[in-house]
């Protein structure tokens, strides 16, 4: 299936009027510099007093309503209360005022028609402007009037200003644009809001032995396996090879734990009576609360634990104290790992989970969500179509959401977010989603918030200090094919606190050291991925207003994984872009041996009798080659972040057929069975087959970008190392280096760390195009 041709899935770069044109060196005025400037008029609604009643019964049930032109917004109102306190402030957007003038009505809530009490009013251009960092405007007492001017009884508290959006009221402001929303639920869930994700660790269960177990059955051997639980999670030891009442196993078991420990760790010790009918001979209940961290990997004690047997009397489940069974075991939570929540490639996050063993931070990143153009109607309101479109940002444990722009498929958000640093190599991921809880709330099993595209940045590929502004196509993928669903403006800075710190980054190990000196299998890691990711979505998802599944997932990218013939395509023509170069090479080489241009080869042969004779001279050569083509690259050096290829990732020719296996169910829903069967073993296959594919490509990319400048701090250190190497190498006898090379690879097991070595982790830090990859 071919794209469209009006479809233009290139990055493109802007010039927007950022922070209002003010650029001053003063880091306080400049709180929201990397955004364009929004005017707003706030009013804050914060008590009234002595009003006077309205019912026969003299009781009054107030509430404000504050109308500028056709915008009309209201306070909550309060049953029979003369002095009610409200404490809510609202936003309405300068560029929408058709008014002069601001009026605060203050009215009585009544079945048949609303009773007006008194108001305040105000001339627009009276209303002062404040600015950040200024304390915010002190509210003041204002005399109720009537519809002629004349004061009545009553007073009401409120302060009025100018201000912009970087105000501390702008996050819980009712917003004009917003007034067809109605609930309290509603209006929470289309506020900008900061989530943090929990913090998780793993939790190492080391099972050694039991001892004295009471089986029912004393005639047989019993077949005895521990069960682990801890929340949705359960896991099992092989059974026993010692078939005896103390029997051994000497087995790992890792769980993902997150704070607070709400659930306790229960373990079971159970013998397999028959094919379906498992015993339970014992059972412990253990808090996590109370479990031994472990930093390092220096050993932890191991602890008895007693087994307690339940039985069941008249349908009551009672505690049978009669001998205590027990169980040895080494429980502890790992704080050295960095528990991986989200794909590896696209991690924004790689410290350990304990706090003590965080470096310092080498800079800040800042993200300026401006506005997206063109989006695509997301659904059917009134009989015509919609979009309230708002932003999920995520980098490390913090996640961010802008509040939904209603009704808008150009909407302008102009929210700024700032992260702390601590690694370069790391990606921030921003999606854009459709709002579809406005009316109503929650329903069992109701709507989904529809996605509209993702963008990822990788921090290695922007330069220090520069203020990056493209205007980023967001490219969903469907069934009938790869999509724009518009286009999202942003504004990216990277500021480096210590260019040394972040330079010494590219010697260290990409993950912390317990991943290299103790580490965890590839099927360990997956099935720990998998937990870490369904804990962060349910947790998120019971926040207020809750960050739902279905946006989490598709931000930390669950699922993709899976099988893809697209992606597997897509793979192999990465491997093979990176082998041409090599190939090219090697036809050049088999020109030269063919003497298909004379002169060409002559000067080969001489070069190789030069080398030949002086050996001393090739390392040199070929490092100062390297340096000068480094140089030489530099003028093409890429000049924004990169973004989603479409060509690369084969999703603008992928036939019909391929997208309806993508997008196919797992397992599959074809029929027969014997046919899903198979399908599944084979798309299971496969894809560990594309994910092997894709790990060689990005090695061969990671080679490519030494010198393409696509990382400008690591390539120019690599450049800088050729320099030297060649400098070094060009007055240094070759026999020397020779000798102390084949030392040094042929050294004792004594003299080798575990740790990889800096040139190792300088590359594994080097960027691929997964970036890129759909």
């Amino acid at each position: 299936m071919q794209r469209p041709p009006q479809e233009d899935f290139s990055l493109k770069e802007t010039k927007p009027h950022l922070g209002g044109g003010k650029v001053t060196g003063d880091k306080l005025t400049s709180t929201y510099d990397l955004v364009e400037q929004m005017q707003y008029l706030y009013v804050r609604v914060v008590k009234a007093k002595d009003l006077p009643g309205k019912d026969v019964t003299g009781s009054l049930d107030p509430y404000v309503e504050v109308r500028l032109g056709n915008y009309r917004g209201t306070t909550r109102h309060f049953e029979k209360k003369s002095n009610p306190e409200w404490n809510q402030v609202f936003a309405f957007s300068k560029e929408r005022i058709q008014a002069s003038v601001l009026e605060v009505n203050v009215k009585d809530k009544d079945f048949i028609k609303d009773d007006f009490v008194g108001r305040v009013t105000f001339d627009l251009n009276d209303i002062p402007k404040r600015v950040p960092p200024d304390s915010p405007l002190a509210p003041q007492w204002y005399r109720l009037e009537d519809r002629s001017g004349n004061k009545v009884k009553g007073e009401l508290m409120l302060a009025v200003w100018m201000g912009t959006q970087a105000d501390e009221a702008f996050p819980e402001s009712w917003h004009s644009d917003a007034a067809t929303v109605s609930g309290a639920e509603a209006l929470a869930n289309i506020r900008s809001k900061v989530y943090l994700s929990p913090k998780l660790w793993y939790l190492r269960v080391n099972v050694i032995e039991a001892q004295d177990l009471i089986p029912g059955d004393r005639s047989r051997f019993p077949e005895v396996y521990v069960k682990a639980i801890l929340g949705n999670q359960a896991l099992r030891t092989r059974v026993s090879m010692s078939k005896t009442i103390n029997p051994m196993w000497n087995e790992d078991l890792m769980f993902v734990a997150a704070e607070p420990f709400e659930e306790p760790l229960i373990l079971s010790v159970e013998d397999r009576v028959a094919p379906n009918n498992d015993e339970v001979l014992g059972r412990c209940a253990i808090p996590l609360q109370y479990i031994e961290r472990r930093l390092d990997h220096r050993p932890i004690n191991s602890k008895w634990y007693n087994l307690e047997k339940h039985i069941i009397v008249e349908g009551e489940k009672k505690k049978e104290i009669k001998f205590a069974s027990r169980i040895h075991m080494r429980l502890y939570l790992e704080g050295g790992y960095h528990v991986l929540d989200e794909s590896t490639h696209y991690s924004s996050d790689l410290r350990p989970t304990a706090k003590q063993l965080w470096k310092s931070s080498i800079g800040v990143l800042e993200l300026g969500i401006l506005n997206a153009q063109g989006l695509s109607p997301m659904k059917t309101k009134d009989n015509r179509a919609t979009t309230d479109a708002y932003c999920v940002a995520k980098y490390g444990q913090k996640w961010v959401r802008t509040r939904t722009i209603i009704d808008s498929f150009a909407p302008k958000w102009n929210e700024q977010y700032t992260w702390e640093i601590f690694d370069p190599c790391t990606v921030i991921t921003i999606g854009v989603f459709d709002n579809c809880h406005l009316h109503g709330g929650d329903k069992p099993g109701g709507a989904r918030d529809s996605r509209i595209g993702k963008v990822r940045i990788r921090l290695s590929t922007l330069e220090t200090d520069r203020v990056y502004t493209h205007s980023y196509p967001l490219l969903v993928l469907h069934p009938t094919g790869v999509k724009k669903m518009g286009e999202i403006h942003l504004a990216v800075r990277f500021t480096c606190s210590s260019l040394m710190n972040m330079m010494h980054m590219y010697s260290q190990p990409l993950l912390p050291k317990m991943h290299y000196i103790h580490p965890l299998t590839v099927t360990q890691l997956d099935s720990l991925r998998h937990q870490a990711t369904q804990i962060v979505s349910m947790r998120l998802s019971r926040a207020e207003p809750p960050l739902r599944k279905e946006i989490v997932e598709y931000m930390l990218d669950v699922g993709s994984h899976m099988w893809s013939m697209r992606r597997s395509k897509a793979n192999f023509f990465r491997i093979m872009g990176v082998l041409g170069g090599l190939i090219a090479i090697g036809r050049w080489f088999d020109q030269i041996c063919n003497w298909k241009n004379p002169i060409t080869t002559v000067l080969i042969h001489i070069l190789f009798l030069i080398l030949v004779l002086y050996p001393e001279l090739i390392l040199p050569t070929i490092f100062l080659y390297l340096f000068l083509i480094g140089v030489w690259y530099y003028r093409w050096r890429p000049r924004h972040p990169p973004h989603m290829d479409t060509r690369l990732s084969c999703a603008d020719n992928a036939h019909p057929d391929e997208l309806d296996e993508e997008f196919d169910t797992f397992p599959t829903s074809r029929p027969p069975d014997i046919v899903r069967m198979r399908y599944d073993r084979l798309r299971s296959i496969a894809g560990r087959i594309q994910t092997v594919v894709g790990d060689l490509a990005t090695q061969g990319e990671r080679l490519q970008s030494l010198l393409s400048w696509r990382d400008p701090r690591a390539t120019a250190l690599f450049v800088i190392f050729c320099l030297i190497a060649a400098i070094v190498l060009y007055v240094t006898p070759f026999q020397v280096v020779a000798l102390l090379s084949g030392f040094y690879v042929l050294r004792h097991p004594r003299f080798r760390h575990k740790l990889p070595s800096a040139p190792l982790n300088f590359f594994r830090r080097l960027p691929a195009r997964t970036d890129c990859m759909l």
